[in-house]
């Protein structure tokens, strides 16, 4: 069985009625360098048991600090999923939402570092977040994670 992650790309319409789309980029030594082909949206594994769409939910908050874990069934959008690279699964919604991308809260992880240094050091899971256009973020986007900006502006135009 691959393994499965859930997640959420909240969005809201600029000024102009323009969709944005909020990405989160991962923390850590891997890829502190990397931009275009990094980001992802707001996701995380699915606990044995667990329904995505509540994995989904909490992923959101962990990642971002942003307490959505309330959101309705109806207030969720069915993106479908892709599969990454890796052979991961991803499941995603989307929410219409805003927060303030600067003001993000992470979770954090320990990873250790340099690699066999004996040196364990602690890193956010997402290092920062921004509100991108989506011509933006499909370029920003891993690129397995790009059909779901594209089923995004079917859905909500």
């Amino acid at each position: 069985m691959p393994r499965r992650s859930a997640g959420i790309l909240l969005f809201r319409r600029a000024a102009g009625g323009e969709l944005q789309v909020l990405l989160v980029h991962p923390g850590g030594p891997y890829w502190a360098r990397r931009d275009a082909g990094a980001w992802s949206i707001p996701k995380g594994e699915v606990d044995p048991g667990e329904e995505e769409r509540v994995c989904a939910l909490r992923e959101l908050e962990e990642e971002t600090g942003a307490a959505y874990r309330d959101a309705a069934d109806g207030d969720l959008l069915p993106l479908g999923e892709v599969r990454q690279k890796s052979g991961k699964v991803v499941s995603a919604w989307a929410l219409e939402g805003d927060l303030d991308a600067d003001t993000i809260v992470s979770m954090t992880f320990e990873l250790e570092w340099p690699p066999r240094s004996g040196r364990m050091q602690t890193y956010p899971e997402v290092d920062r977040a921004g509100w991108f256009p989506l011509a933006a973020a499909r370029k920003k986007l891993l690129p397995a994670q790009a059909p779901f900006v594209d089923r995004l502006a079917e859905l909500v135009g």
